[in-house]
């Protein structure tokens, strides 16, 4: 009898994962799709306020060249109760920045599970999946989760019809958000 021949374990694949807390739940995010961290004050003279009446979760936005930059804020958009953010996570390869309450650590995640069959409706298109960290399961949120396309053509439509209407431009070139002492970079963030 032939025994199978020894199969060679793969190499575990581990990934840089920023923990942050949300109305104090806990998330996690891949460091490589945080931009920027930055503190909310740095946001206050170059955020525009915006009232579009589908969506309450983006009330401000920031002009960054010729990309409009939503702020989201977390706690509406994981239906939580309200908090007071500390900071801003630029995300990248989105026009969505997040408002959270602060970071727990960085860390390494070696494994990324299937969420459960138990997530059945939005959050679906949220997580990335969940991953256990120090024995708690926390799930890891999709950057691009945060607005769907149909959010986004709603916020565009709703800023080209206030440009149209003859309010005030979004230009905000230098106020705030350019890159500044206060910008962190993930990659200083403690382990």
């Amino acid at each position: 009898m032939r025994l199978p021949a020894p199969t060679k374990s793969q190499p575990v694949r581990t990934e840089q994962i920023i923990l942050f807390r949300v109305s104090g739940q806990l998330f996690a995010v891949s460091s490589a799709s945080v931009k920027e961290v930055r503190s909310v004050d740095t946001l206050s003279g170059a955020a525009k306020e915006i009232a579009q009446a589908g969506l309450r979760k983006v009330r401000h936005i920031v002009q960054r060249g010729e990309h409009s930059l939503y702020v989201v804020n977390g706690a509406m958009h994981f239906g939580l109760p309200p908090y007071a953010p500390a900071l801003v996570f630029v995300l990248r390869h989105t026009r969505t920045a997040l408002l959270v309450d602060g970071i727990e650590k960085m860390t390494t995640m070696t494994r990324l599970q299937a969420l459960p069959q138990a997530f059945c409706n939005d959050e679906r298109d949220w997580y990335r999946g969940v991953t256990a960290i120090d024995q708690t399961v926390v799930p890891v949120v999709k950057p691009e989760g945060f607005l769907t396309p149909d959010e986004l053509f709603l916020l565009d439509s709703s800023l080209q019809s206030n440009e149209a209407a003859g309010a005030a431009p979004l230009g905000f070139k230098g106020a705030g958000l350019d890159p500044t002492p206060s910008t962190m970079d993930p990659a200083s963030l403690p382990r």
